[in-house]
């Protein structure tokens, strides 16, 4: 028996395995946001490999919020018109649709990777000013963020909620908070990027604040039946950052707040930390968390082998394994580890041909 492909009862929702796909921006979306063909082929391909969940890419909660002007969002009525053949096609094939809100605080207005320019786009070309902790930008090339105030931190809590409820409409089966990556939610956690004094900075429960509003109010709007995950980075990897012993308080805070998993992924705040990228070089931070914070985990960097995520999984080092490359390479990984695993492949009957 396959540990890998076990189910996993997270509330009312039942994944048919712990395999899911990582949140992967595709920065192909219009100025508008909505999603388009590409995401109903790639998210829907993996759900015909195999993938238990299938989460979207970073999906912002307001226009500002995005990463890029490609970036899709769920900030508007259209977008659940626009989301729910996506959610419908990956269900009918047996996963479990998620959608990750996402807000990219003052690493907004920046150009998608394959752009001829990098740094901030200006408002000619599309660009606006983003928003942060504070008014310095993460580097010198990136636009000017506004410091939030009181109202705007009210507004970004209010706004990720929204794009829940707007996410349940969409058929969205489980929802994600990133609080990872140096983006909005992370830029108030770290002492790297919050340098403010008032009630939302300061300590470890002061900069934790704002994520745990968020997580709140967002489990107060999709009711107790839909699971609520977060993805945050367990270290900064730099000295004088997020640590992973923080990250074991925000766990169990985050656990008391709703919250059913935790995606554990790592840097982002830092533009030049040191991090020992290697196979698995994030899941014992996944395991440390779930081990001392008592709340279930997924495991996610640089896992490409079927034995290596089985082993993950069986040895009680996360309850989740996310691939992110390995399945933009094979979105059939699923279906083949569980074939080399000696669990039944279940490949869909218009394939069965090839086997």
């Amino acid at each position: 028996m396959s540990s890998l492909f076990t189910p996993l009862a997270l509330r009312a929702v039942t994944l048919p395995n712990r395999v899911a796909l990582a949140p992967m921006c595709q920065y192909s979306a219009g100025p508008d946001g909505l999603p388009t063909d590409w995401h109903r082929v790639h998210l829907g391909s993996r759900a015909v490999g195999g993938a238990g969940l299938v989460l979207t890419e970073a999906t912002a909660v307001v226009p500002e919020g995005r990463i890029s002007p490609q970036d899709v969002g769920l900030w508007s009525d259209a977008h659940v018109d626009a989301w729910r053949p996506v959610t419908a096609f990956v269900a009918a094939q047996g996963a479990v649709p998620a959608v990750q809100l996402a807000h990219a605080g003052f690493k907004a207005s920046t150009y998608r990777p394959w752009a001829p320019r990098r740094g901030g786009v200006p408002d000619a070309e599309g660009g606006w000013t983003p928003v942060g902790p504070g008014a310095e930008p993460f580097v010198p090339d990136y636009r000017v963020p506004t410091a939030l105030d009181e109202a705007g931190i009210a507004g970004v809590v209010e706004a990720f909620a929204t794009a829940a409820g707007r996410a349940v409409d969409a058929g969205f089966a489980a929802v994600e908070i990133h609080a990872a990556h140096g983006y909005l939610l992370h830029e108030f956690l770290s002492p790297l990027t919050n340098h403010r004094a008032d009630g939302w900075g300061g300590d470890r429960a002061g900069r934790m604040r704002l994520a745990l509003e968020v997580a709140r109010a967002v489990r107060a709007t999709v009711g107790e039946s839909v699971p609520v995950l977060t993805r945050i980075s367990a270290t900064d990897w730099t000295e004088g950052g997020w640590t992973v012993e923080d990250s074991v308080a925000l766990a169990g805070e985050l656990a008391a707040a709703g919250v059913d998993l935790v995606d554990a992924s790592s840097g982002g705040a830092a533009p030049r930390a040191t991090i020992p990228v290697g196979p698995g070089y994030q899941v014992p931070l996944a395991a440390r968390i779930r081990r001392e914070a008592g709340v279930a985990t997924g495991a996610v960097g640089l896992i490409v082998e079927p034995e290596q995520a089985e082993q993950i999984v069986a040895g009680g080092e996360a309850d989740l394994v996310l691939l992110g490359r390995e399945l933009l390479r094979d979105p059939y990984w699923p279906r083949r580890a569980a074939a080399k695993l000696g669990a039944t492949p279940d490949w869909p009957a218009q394939y069965e041909r090839a086997f």
